[in-house]
């Protein structure tokens, strides 16, 4: 195990520290819409986790790895607990951070992900990562007919598209391409830590996605004992996109209750 890395952030807001956690491929950016929407109540710290955005580039990035990174984030900014928020990646990183230190989380919201191991499931997106050299397009539509060998989906690519830097005339990815596919297992993996976080918990799951089964109600009732579920019908695994409104509005009820 590495040691943590120091994790880039932008902090928007005042109020209580709300943490915001990206998935897989993505940045503190990713959240960006949310964070607009909350950062009238909280201060909201958005980070880019290791390996993306403006964080280091690691060989590892095992759940205790990173949840190590985000308490010693919270160590800097000088902040003894904050709320979580993580999406997906983001929320496997949340949950192994409250399941490490919960005396440092006051609440946490899990979004469309469980606490569970998952079968590999992002081989077109490996496979379009691979075929791109961003060194050798010279616009971002070149890349996106690079991309679209692989990814039939406009949104996919565009999302992953966010991570394309200009450099030396060319373009770099600004995640580590490389050592995200070399760690890809770690990333499917469930909890390493073997305790159990009694706070207050939200899961919210997307209507129309698969990530939240019936079956995995007994990882989620275990490890989190205080937990409770919300549906937002009509979205897929990027509900906070696809209704950014409801979305911020249920973590909000959430948030502020009781």
């Amino acid at each position: 195990m590495t040691s943590s890395v120091e994790l880039a952030a932008s902090v928007k807001g005042e109020g209580p520290p709300l943490l915001l956690l990206h998935g897989l491929f993505g940045a503190g950016d990713t959240l960006g819409g949310i964070r607009r929407r909350m950062d009238s109540e909280y201060q909201v710290h958005s980070l880019d986790l290791r390996n993306h955005g403006d964080s280091p580039h690691t060989d590892t990035m095992s759940y205790p790895e990173m949840a190590m990174d985000v308490l010693a984030y919270m160590d800097r900014a000088g902040l003894e607990t904050a709320n979580l928020l993580g999406h997906s990646m983001g929320g496997k990183v949340a949950m192994e951070m409250a399941l490490m230190a919960p005396e440092r989380v006051e609440r946490l919201i899990v979004a469309d992900i469980a606490p569970v191991a998952y079968e590999p499931h992002h081989d077109n997106i490996e496979k379009a990562l691979r075929s791109l050299d961003p060194s050798k397009v010279r616009s971002r539509r070149e890349a996106d007919s690079v991309l679209a060998e692989s990814i039939e989906e406009r949104g996919v690519r565009q999302f992953l598209l966010t991570n394309l830097v200009p450099s030396n005339g060319g373009f770099r990815w600004r995640m580590n391409v490389p050592g995200i596919l070399a760690c890809y297992d770690q990333i499917m993996a469930g909890p390493h830590n073997s305790g159990v976080y009694e706070g207050p918990t939200l899961f919210i799951r997307g209507g129309e996605s698969d990530y939240i089964q019936p079956e995995h109600r007994d990882a989620v009732s275990g490890y989190f004992p205080n937990a409770e579920l919300k549906v937002i019908p009509e979205v897929g695994h990027w509900l906070h996109a696809e209704k950014p409104e409801l979305f911020a509005r249920i973590c909000q009820r959430f948030l502020a209750s009781e």
